[in-house]
C-alpha cells in the first residue's frame, strides 16, 4: 500500500466526520416558507423535513379548497429551496465551494 494511503483515508475519514456534523447541524436549523401574504407558513429544518404547518383560519374556504392546497404547496416548496440552499451553504464550507462527486449536496 502506498505511504499517501494512509493520509488520504485519514482526510476521508475527516471528511465523513465534518459531514456528520454537518448533518447535525442541519436538522437543528430551520427555515420558513409562505404563501398567500403570509397566510400558510411551513417551518422546515435544513435537512428538508417539514416540521410546522401553520394555516390562518380566514384562508380555509370550503368553496375553494384548491386554493389552500395550492397556497400549502408553494409554501412547501418554498421552504425545501430554502432548506437546499441552506444545506449548499454549509456544505461549501466543508468543501470549500468545490462540486465533489458523490457528495449528497
Amino acid at each position: 500500500m502506498p505511504k499517501g494511503f494512509g493520509n488520504i483515508m485519514k482526510q476521508m475519514q475527516k471528511i465523513q466526520q465534518e459531514m456528520e456534523k454537518i448533518q447535525e447541524e442541519l436538522a437543528n436549523k430551520t427555515v420558513e416558507g409562505t404563501a398567500g401574504g403570509g397566510m400558510v407558513k411551513v417551518v422546515a429544518n435544513g435537512k428538508q423535513e417539514i416540521l410546522e404547518v401553520k394555516i390562518d383560519p380566514e384562508v380555509i374556504n370550503k368553496d375553494d379548497v384548491e386554493m389552500l392546497e395550492d397556497l400549502i404547496v408553494a409554501a412547501v416548496n418554498q421552504a425545501r429551496e430554502k432548506a437546499q440552499e441552506l444545506q449548499a451553504e454549509d456544505m461549501a464550507k466543508l468543501t470549500g465551494g468545490l462540486k465533489i462527486p458523490g457528495l449528497p449536496f
